[in-house]
């Protein structure tokens, strides 16, 4: 009898612990890695999503309200499922991801932004580089004035973005925040980097203006009115500068344009070039790019604080070591 006892106690706990085994730990919710999210057009990123509690399994589906991005998972029924998000187009979007029977989900928002820069045609010509309205620092560093020609090109409309800089290099340095204010605070050494990663993603060939070209578009290129200033004589017209701007920055386009549609050539943020830089000379010159080496790269165009209105001048320069992190630098570029 007591045997029996045994035996058939031992047969109870093991349909126990085998009933036990086929339980399933029960889903309670969902958690997602990240509630927000930034890409760039055509940039991708992967989502981790976790079933809660530790050890619950069930199928997770991925989905996307719009068509801004799209999402992919082929994971089967797991503990944690991954989503490859890819952007499409500007805009906003939510992801959602969910159990099979829509008990549970979690969501993320993703910001598509383009990080191309808006381009104006600037047609290429012939103009007198230097200083040409009669306010030439004594120092000499903007004469002589001499004929440079150039082939046409794209220039941005305006300097690049914070939010432009951020959804690319994934940080944002600059001093005074803002996603519509300029980027700043970045060196030449940086900006190589961005351009790098945008032309990877683009397949484009987007580089620094040469500092003739930065004149160039300037003046207003062959619609040049020839004033002071990019866009007019008066300063206050055209540039945010110590005299108007409370010493900050501004977001791009508030001020006019220039001749040629182009927006901030004159204050706001000082402007690098590609160039080294060096001394003019009097010989003409076809697409110049510059010394052949030096210590310093050219910026152009003045800035918002401690910056007056000869410095904003459309032929002041000024040179800055590449590896400078000096506040109120920014850049634009230019497509060939």
């Amino acid at each position: 009898m007591k045997k029996l006892i045994h035996l058939l106690t031992a047969a109870m706990l093991m349909a126990t612990v085998t009933t036990s085994c086929k339980d399933k730990i029960q889903v309670t919710g969902i958690k997602i890695d990240k509630e927000t999210l930034m890409l760039p057009i055509g940039g991708t990123a992967t989502l981790t999503a976790n079933l809660l509690p530790y050890g619950a399994t069930a199928k997770m589906n991925w989905t996307a309200n719009n068509n801004m991005v799209t999402v992919e998972s082929n994971d089967g029924e797991s503990v944690i499922s991954k989503g490859l998000v890819t952007a499409k187009n500007a805009g906003t979007a939510i992801i959602t991801v969910a159990t099979k029977d829509g008990k549970f989900t979690a969501t993320c928002t993703v910001t598509v932004i383009n990080p191309e820069p808006e381009l104006i045609w600037v047609e290429g010509g012939t103009f007198t580089m230097g200083c040409t309205d009669g306010e030439c620092p004594e120092d000499g560093r903007e004469e002589p004035p001499h004929k440079v020609t150039l082939s046409s090109f794209k220039i941005a409309k305006y300097t690049v973005t914070q939010e432009q800089w951020e959804v690319i290099m994934g940080n944002n340095p600059s001093y005074f925040k803002g996603n519509n204010l300029p980027v700043e605070m970045v060196t030449w050494y940086d900006v190589q980097a961005f351009i790098t990663k945008l032309n990877t993603l683009t397949g484009k060939t987007y580089r620094l203006p040469t500092e003739a070209e930065w004149e160039y578009a300037a003046r207003g290129g062959n619609k040049s009115k020839g004033y002071k200033y990019s866009g007019s004589n008066d300063i206050d017209a055209v540039a945010w500068y110590n005299d108007n701007s409370n010493s900050k920055t501004h977001p791009i386009g508030t001020k006019a344009p220039n001749e040629l549609g182009i927006y901030d050539m004159s204050g706001n943020v000082w402007e690098w070039c590609n160039d080294w830089y060096g001394a003019y000379d009097d010989a003409a010159q076809d697409n110049p790019t510059g010394s052949l080496s030096g210590v310093s790269r050219v910026c152009r165009g003045g800035c918002c604080a401690n910056t007056d209105a000869h410095s904003c001048r459309v032929s002041s320069r000024n040179s800055v070591s590449p590896n400078s992190r000096a506040g109120l630098l920014g850049f634009r570029l230019v497509l060939p």
